[in-house]
């Protein structure tokens, strides 16, 4: 027992000259990449799918009053929201080739800190009046058992995985990714204590070409002619900011607890799978409840440290979206006697690099929907 514990410390010791290096590495690389690189491997055979960045999102923010948060103002609200998106990019969200739209939800929290259930039947409507049938949408989170806590999914008891006649997809139970499709990081895979000892050391420590990979979510890739987020916002003690960004990638993919170790890697992480452009190709926007926020001890809900206000927003632009989410958070926190966040959130300045949107939240438009 004690040589394995030994033998853990060791480890350990490696894992952590291996963060110290990777980071500085893959930080300068960071600042010079200007192409999002897909890295897939087909007969065993490398290749890289590079394809130019979409064009940079706008700095538009539409805004709509909330109510009191019932089904009704949520329909009315996504609708006109929709509706002024549509009248300002001169386009349609109505079926095309592919026949499907799948929705990003965020559960990982618990019921007090997830995507709001009436936001999402307040889409569903939406998405009918303009084409799409309940069979045509479906909704994708990472974990069915939080799915099932958030209210997406029917509990055990009764079993099923539908939302009101809309099909509900956990990313965990690997049904909904492709061995081609990942993000490949040379972070190792974190190792519990639990693993560690319930593993022979030869089989823990093998080298496994998953371990560096985080698979991402098949069907938001090629499957949907588009796919909206719907985050909850809270702090985060290694990103700064839980959100739009980290909902749409460390949220989406398998394999990804190894990021959230360090604030070296984690920002990177978002940043470059957020910029792959078959991922960003699909993604038409974001939509944020300001519902319930949390500003201290999150992603852990605490409904002590929560705020909420009676408003909806939708943007093309993820990042200013935090960037906006940053402010009130920080304020907040300070209100209460916390210390605020960081000033160098390094998870907006790298998605800024990679064209993923503004991160300045003073360039803002806003587009006020009564």
């Amino acid at each position: 027992m004690v040589g394995r514990v030994m033998d853990f410390r060791s480890y350990c010791n490696i894992r952590f000259v291996q963060r110290l290096a990777v980071p500085v590495m893959r930080g300068a690389i960071l600042s010079m990449v200007f192409m999002a690189v897909m890295v897939r491997f087909v007969s065993g055979q490398v290749l890289l799918g590079e394809g130019d960045l979409p064009t940079p999102p706008s700095n538009i923010v539409q805004e709509s009053s909330l109510g009191e948060f019932s089904s009704e103002d949520y329909i009315k609200a996504v609708e006109a929201l929709i509706d002024r998106f549509e009248s300002e990019n001169g386009k349609k969200l109505e079926p095309g080739e592919k026949g499907k739209v799948g929705l990003k939800v965020y559960t990982v929290s618990g019921p007090g800190l997830s995507t709001p259930e009436n936001l999402v039947r307040g889409l569903i409507i939406a998405l009918e009046k303009r084409g799409f049938v309940r069979d045509d949408i479906f909704i994708i989170g990472l974990s069915e058992h939080h799915l099932r806590l958030g209210g997406f999914m029917p509990p055990l008891s009764i079993g099923g995985d539908s939302f009101e006649e809309v099909e509900v997809k956990a990313l965990n139970s690997g049904l909904f990714y492709d061995d081609e499709w990942f993000y490949d990081s040379p972070i190792p895979r974190d190792v519990s204590l639990i693993d560690y000892f319930a593993s022979k050391e030869d089989d823990l420590f093998a080298s496994n070409k998953n371990d560096r990979r985080s698979f991402l979510a098949k069907p938001l890739l090629f499957e949907v002619d588009f796919w909206i987020n719907l985050p909850a916002y809270s702090d985060h003690p290694v990103l700064g900011i839980n959100g739009s960004l980290v909902n749409a990638t460390l949220w989406n993919a398998s394999n990804t607890v190894r990021f959230f170790r360090s604030p070296a890697t984690a920002p990177v992480a978002v940043a470059e799978i957020s910029a792959i452009p078959e991922f960003r190709a699909g993604w038409i926007f974001t939509i944020v409840s300001l519902e319930r926020y949390q500003y201290i001890g999150g992603p852990v809900f605490n409904s002590l440290y929560t705020v909420s206000e009676s408003r909806l927003w939708l943007s093309d632009n993820p990042v200013i979206l935090d960037a906006l989410m940053r402010v009130r958070i920080d304020k907040s926190r300070r209100e209460a006697g916390f210390r605020g966040l960081a000033e160098d959130m390094k998870l907006l300045e790298y998605a800024e690099q990679l064209g993923l949107g503004e991160a300045d939240h003073e360039r803002v438009e806003w587009s006020k929907v009564d």
